[in-house]
């Protein structure tokens, strides 16, 4: 069996989205013939923690972790939040929103010094240990998993340190996503340098939906199309567990994730205040419940409802009871923010929703990635997020079928069975193969 090293700043006790597609390849490898061999790091300051996650590493991977600099104990030092306390969703606002002096000051720190990102300190502080799993173990082949962006570029330097192949799986573009923060021209350049390097020297860019592809040739027409290979997302029937569902009193529609900036519930919430104007339905007739992480703004979109009383707010869930949450519910919510670029953007929890085949209520651009999705499935009804009414109709659609103990006619039970970890390590194993 060889052995591949895989460098990820998320895994556990990293809790998360980002943590999961790096998890599975590592829980799923070994039956298609290579070893995982993580480097990882040490005491991390991640956004939210999952200590459940740990039992799902195979207890013979070798997992080391590594030091690291983190600094967004000096960023919660300046906006006066508490120690420990996450940040992620307040540092990207709502389109619009005003930002403080030092919020503005921050942005700037970001733009202009961490670059590719926050995590950047890794890079200098992982050499010395890093060097000794090179010593210490015979790699045959280098994984990184990013965002962070720091991974690319620590395998980057493995990677001429150890002259083995590279793949560099990216579960988000790099340069002018919706995460990154402003900077002006010269750390701009120095970033854009920095992907451009990447790009050019991973043997493969293993992308986790299209759309990174795409924004990649677009940045940079002279990279070879063969480099960038999808493998999506999945979920892992592991996770389910075989339990008989019992349906809710009320309509239960459930959100699980973060929520910030651009992605919000507001059109969905003034598509159930025009049902409710509209007497056809209640504040009683329905529950919606929010697990996860929500910036400052979404909390107060919630409190200013009119249906706040039928809202409940869960703070993160280990995956194992967040999957548990969704099992109980009648439908689930999936918000996908309406710029340009989100056309092309697929969650992965939205392959999570579609391993409870439950319906889903899908606030997103009706062309692009996820309109694919669902129709390619037909696990649930779209609308932009500028089409109220259909939103609306949408949201009223669902209920009657839960109202008449219906499902949706077009549900396609074997389009999603393809959307397994399992099938998506074999994949990443395949293309490792490539490499004898």
């Amino acid at each position: 069996m060889k052995n591949l090293l895989v460098i990820t700043y998320y895994f556990p006790p990293s809790g998360g989205p980002g943590v999961q597609r790096v998890l599975k390849h590592v829980k799923y490898l070994r039956q298609f013939g290579w070893n995982p061999i993580v480097f990882t790091v040490r005491d991390a300051d991640y956004p939210a923690f999952d200590y459940s996650l740990l039992n799902e590493i195979p207890k013979d991977v070798k997992v080391v972790r590594s030091k690291i600099f983190e600094p967004y104990n000096f960023y919660r030092k300046l906006t006066g939040k508490k120690q420990g306390e996450p940040v992620d969703v307040n540092i990207i606002k709502k389109e619009g929103a005003k930002l403080s002096f030092k919020e503005r000051f921050i942005e700037f720190i970001r733009g202009t010094f961490f670059i590719p990102d926050a995590r950047i300190g890794w890079y200098f502080t992982s050499k010395s240990e890093l060097k000794k799993v090179i010593e210490e173990n015979k790699i045959d082949a280098i994984y990184s998993s990013s965002p962070p962006y720091t991974c690319s570029i620590i395998a980057n330097y493995a990677k001429n340190k150890l002259k083995v192949p590279w793949i560099a799986g990216f579960r988000d573009p790099w340069t002018d996503f919706i995460q990154a923060p402003p900077r002006w021209f010269l750390p701009k350049f120095i970033d854009r340098r920095m992907e451009k390097k990447v790009f050019q020297s991973a043997d493969y860019v293993e992308v986790a939906w299209l759309g990174i592809k795409k924004d990649a040739l677009q940045k940079y027409p002279d990279l070879p199309e063969y480099k960038f290979i999808h493998i999506p997302n999945g979920f892992d029937s592991d996770d389910y567990p075989n339990i008989e569902h019992k349906r809710n009193d009320v309509f239960t529609l459930t959100y699980t994730g973060s929520m910030y900036g651009k992605r919000n519930p507001k059109a969905l919430f003034e598509a159930l205040e025009f049902l409710i104007q509209e007497s056809k339905i209640s504040k009683n007739d329905f529950t919606l419940q929010f697990i996860g992480r929500f910036g400052q703004e979404v909390h107060q979109m919630m409190d200013e409802s009119s249906f706040r009383d039928r809202i409940i707010r869960i703070n993160y869930l280990p995956h194992s009871e967040s999957i548990q949450k969704l099992l109980e519910s009648d439908a689930l919510l999936l918000i996908v923010d309406e710029s340009k670029e989100s056309e092309e953007i697929v969650p992965g929890k939205v392959y999570e929703y579609l391993g409870t085949y439950k319906p889903l209520l899908v606030v997103a651009p009706e062309q692009g990635a996820i309109a694919n999705l669902i129709a390619e499935t037909g696990a649930g009804l779209i609308a932009h997020q500028s089409n109220t009414k259909k939103i609306a109709d949408n949201f009223y659609q669902l209920f009657e079928l839960w109202r008449n103990h219906r499902h949706l006619d077009n549900f396609n039970t074997a389009a999603i069975c393809n959307y397994e970890r399992k099938e998506s390590a074999r994949k990443l194993a395949e293309l490792l193969n490539e490499f004898n």
